[in-house]
């Protein structure tokens, strides 16, 4: 395979996947995920369901299912995307390079979402940093952790995509 086919093969699978983890995060994932996967016993989060506005506590194992089943979700839009839209622009990835790209993909989001004050991934790179500020910052219309989390994504899913690309050949 050319260096230029490889590079283009690359493009087409990082934009698919970035497409599919939009979809993933924002449309795919619920609130009750979304809420309660950073709980933790010690930060305990309170669900409130907007239909029944029952309220519900939620720790640590909670919170781990809540992050997991998101992760399932989101992972499995990403394979989706990326499957079909390969499979129309005529890319066959690899079996073996898709389910590891999928899984750092996976894996390194679940480590971003699972945001347990103190001791969350995202908080502990950005004090090291020293963006620690930044990552606390939610006024003037921005919030710090999210673009840092999104930016730890876009990161991982290069890494995947250039994963998916290295065995990836022509229909």
């Amino acid at each position: 395979m050319s260096h230029a086919y490889r590079a283009t093969v690359f493009a087409a699978l990082l934009g698919l996947t970035r497409a599919a983890s939009k979809i993933g995060d924002f449309y795919v994932q619920n609130d009750f995920c979304a809420r309660v996967k950073g709980a933790s016993d010690d930060y305990p989060v309170t669900y409130q369901d907007p239909h029944t506005r029952e309220k519900t506590v939620h720790g640590t194992a909670d919170g781990r299912r809540a992050c997991l089943h998101h992760v399932l979700t989101y992972t499995a839009t990403q394979a989706l995307v990326a499957g079909l839209g390969a499979r129309v622009l005529g890319i066959r990835v690899h079996p073996g390079a898709a389910a590891a790209a999928l899984a750092v993909s996976g894996v390194t989001h679940y480590l971003a979402d699972r945001r347990v004050p103190g001791r969350g991934v995202l908080e502990k790179l950005a004090a090291k940093t020293g963006n620690t500020r930044f990552y606390e910052l939610a006024d003037a219309g921005l919030n710090g952790a999210f673009h840092l989390d999104s930016s730890w994504h876009h990161g991982w899913e290069t890494v995947a995509a250039l994963i998916a690309a290295t065995q990836a050949t022509s229909q």
